[in-house]
């Protein structure tokens, strides 16, 4: 599955109008981690089809990529009701995954990088 694409130009303006939670993935065409990253949140979106996902490609958006300080691919961010949230650290595992992005949204936001 294809997550849809976010660019500099759309990026704020599609996240400030997703209600809900949402996951950015930066990603890059040369990443072979991304790939598996990918099945695994085509995977976790099927079991949690209220979390919107997107991605980012790093390469061609460096400008987002730096706002972001992103220093390694995959990396991942979380959104809820279309404000910053929290980074996400995880495996590519689904429970891991679903255990981190419940924390993370325990928590109190973060400041937007």
């Amino acid at each position: 599955m294809a997550f849809p694409v976010l660019d500099q130009f759309r990026f704020h303006h599609v996240l400030a109008e997703t209600p809900g939670t949402a996951l950015v993935m930066f990603t890059s065409e040369g990443c072979g981690s991304c790939g598996h990253w990918k099945r695994v949140l085509t995977e976790y979106q099927a079991r949690h089809p209220d979390l919107a996902i997107f991605e980012v490609d790093a390469g061609h958006d460096l400008a987002l990529a730096r706002e972001f300080h992103v220093f390694h691919l995959p990396a991942l961010f979380l959104f809820h009701n279309g404000q910053f949230h929290a980074s996400v650290q995880s495996e590519a595992h689904l429970e891991r995954l679903r255990a981190a992005i419940a924390h993370a949204l325990a928590q109190p936001a973060q400041e937007a990088p």
